[in-house]
């Protein structure tokens, strides 16, 4: 049957294709198949931006220290300015603030949604974005000019890594320790390091046996590829053999890139992902002048928040004054068409059986397009069937991109489909997949990011809080936050995560919007009440988790396809699985909370002394 048939496919033909699809995938070694960049691979992190610069150990005070220089600090950092809170420290692993801006810059990389409710701050910038969809140069550079506007580059720790975090309790404050030697002191800390920023590469047998080049894609070496982060050609690529391994979100942006240079370009995928128009372009300043009214970009996250999520996008179709759709791109469709489908249900019969039927219509009908789309646009029938995706819509991370499907219509470019298996084996000499050797030159891992619930792991270091014992061991049987920011028995820690609040149902850096100005609320309060401690309180994270679980409504990892959204289709035990703990209402319900919780001044959970 003709793929262009199945838009109109039984329900239930699509559910058997897609199980079938998923049975492919299935491992038991889930996310532990991936390696971490130890030991020989340790090479893999090393910055190819910008050298360490020496300097001498750092033994000071400061009233608030935060780890992490990408958007969650920025954004933490120039609320606590505003606050008044003039004495900051940002300490970050990169040379630059940034974040992942900082390490990926692979060619081809851009926001996946839009600039306008991506970038944090434009409008206490006052920046406006010149695409759509702003490539990775513009955003880092967003990024210091956040640093610069608010003052937090003096005090910046650059190319530092945390290595200790120890309450001391007789001072009431935080020692944080370094790899650069550093011993300083700190009254408040906050932790925000971000969901991916760790890289991994897949554990493939042989893999420190290639004899070529081989990288992770955020760690990008121009020097072996010729260009710049700023498109300029990959010209030292013409006379060679390139292999890339992972099709998800940076392959779609780096492959069409790599394919314009290559001699050849061999693109190793174990699942296709559904890619979708991105339609960019550069935004009219005559037009943004219209829209930016005092509150524009609060009001464009709202916007976006209640059209990208299905729960959003139902909840608002009650709503007395439901927002408009102003970001009019392929996340907030879906949205679009499930208002619009739902909305059509009279209300007296919108029963959860007969909703939860026109979303799964919604889904089917997007993803048929979506694969009718690479039927259009892949001239090889052979290739166009295996680019497409069978699963549903969020089962994996959506992408867009006008240029991705196009490049396997050149001939140097090709699709190397592994049936769901991956790659076999590297040798000195290339990658072997489905029994097959492909003798390469470079190998390039656009295999992501760890995404664990192992915090100490994933951080590097484990604060040990007032009563000497570890996050570690105090989460031992799972995460217990308030609000999925603060931890009873560690006083002055706040922590910008995205478990136990909004998680990912939002654009990551709205989370981060709503946070950073809870943060600060609370640390102004401390220092002008004269509190050397404020903590979450036992009562308050024991009420917190319960009205989280009592109202959880987790999917199970059997309704997709393996990814890092489903913790690669294993089933999460009873402690990971509290880091799955969402707002039950939603997103945006989360947000409101926040700011009704913060404009009242009580902070009800924790306590000040």
């Amino acid at each position: 049957m003709s793929s262009r048939a199945t838009g109109n496919l039984d329900k239930d033909i699509v559910r058997r294709r897609y199980a079938e699809e998923r049975a492919k995938r299935l491992r038991v070694d889930g996310p532990d198949q991936y390696l971490r960049l130890t030991g020989a691979l340790e090479s893999y992190l090393d910055d190819p931006h910008m050298p360490v610069t020496p300097r001498e150990p750092v033994t000071d005070h400061v009233t608030f220290a935060f780890i992490g220089g990408g958007f969650a600090g920025l954004m933490v950092g120039a609320r606590l300015k505003e606050a008044g809170i003039d004495d900051v420290r940002i300490v970050d692993k990169a040379g630059d603030f940034g974040g992942t801006w900082y390490w990926n810059r692979y060619p081809g990389a851009m926001c996946d949604s839009a600039s306008l409710v991506y970038l944090p701050l434009l409008e206490e910038t006052g920046y406006m974005p010149t695409e759509k969809y702003a490539h990775g140069p513009e955003i880092f550079a967003h990024c210091q000019r956040i640093g610069r506007q608010f003052d937090l580059y003096e005090k910046a720790l650059f190319h530092t890594k945390v290595t200790s975090l120890v309450w001391e309790d007789d001072h009431s404050r935080w020692r944080i320790g370094t790899d650069r030697g550093d011993s300083f002191t700190a009254q408040f800390v906050g932790m925000g390091t971000g969901p991916l920023h760790v890289p991994k590469l897949p554990g493939i047998p042989g893999i420190e046996e290639f004899e070529g080049r081989s990288f992770h894609t955020s760690r990008w070496d121009y020097d072996y590829t010729g260009g710049d982060a700023a498109g300029s050609p990959l010209h030292k690529l013409a006379d060679k053999r390139v292999a890339v391994i992972g099709t998800g979100a940076t392959a779609i942006q780096a492959v069409p890139e790599l394919s314009k240079w290559c001699k050849d370009l061999f693109v190793f995928q174990r699942t296709p992902s559904s890619v979708d128009v991105r339609n960019n372009g550069s935004i009219d300043p005559e037009w943004f002048a219209t829209i930016a009214s005092p509150g524009w970009q609060e009001r464009w996250l709202e916007s976006f928040a209640s059209y990208a999520n299905p729960r959003e996008a139902l909840s608002g179709i009650s709503a007395a004054s439901p927002l408009k759709d102003m970001v009019q791109d392929s996340w907030t469709d879906t949205g679009r068409r499930l208002r619009s489908v739902v909305g059509g249900i009279p209300p007296h019969e919108r029963t959860p059986e007969r909703v939860q039927a026109a979303y799964e219509d919604c889904d089917y009908a997007k993803m048929a397009e979506i694969r009718a789309r690479v039927e259009a646009v892949v001239d090889d029938v052979e290739t166009a069937r295996k680019l497409q995706a069978w699963y549903r819509y969020f089962c994996k991370r959506p992408c867009f991109h006008d240029e991705y499907l196009q490049a396997f219509n050149r001939p140097n470019t090709h699709l190397v489909d592994t049936d769901g298996q991956g790659v076999g084996r590297i040798t000195p000499r290339g990658v072997v997949a489905c029994g097959r050797e492909y003798e390469v030159d470079c190998i390039v891992y656009a295999s992501g990011f760890v995404v664990s619930v192992d915090f100490k792991s994933l951080l590097g270091f484990d604060a040990v809080g007032s009563a000497g014992m570890s996050l570690s061991e105090s989460w031992a049987k799972g995460m217990r936050t308030l609000h999925g920011m603060y931890a009873h028995g560690f006083p002055n820690l706040f922590a910008v995560w995205l478990a136990q609040g909004a998680s990912q149902r939002s654009n990551v850096p709205h989370n981060y919007a709503e946070m950073s100005k809870a943060i600060a609320a609370v640390v102004r309060k401390a220092v002008d009440g004269g509190a050397r401690r404020v903590e979450a309180s036992a009562a308050g994270v024991d009420e917190w988790i319960e009205f989280l679980a009592a109202n959880a409504q987790m999917a199970s990892v059997d309704d997709c396809t393996p990814g890092y959204t489903n913790n690669e289709g294993r089933e999460p035990d009873a402690a990971e699985r509290m880091a799955y703990l969402t707002y039950p209402t939603g997103a945006l319900d989360y947000f409101r909370f926040l700011d009704e919780w913060r404009r009242s001044g009580e902070f009800v959970g924790l306590e000040f002394g």
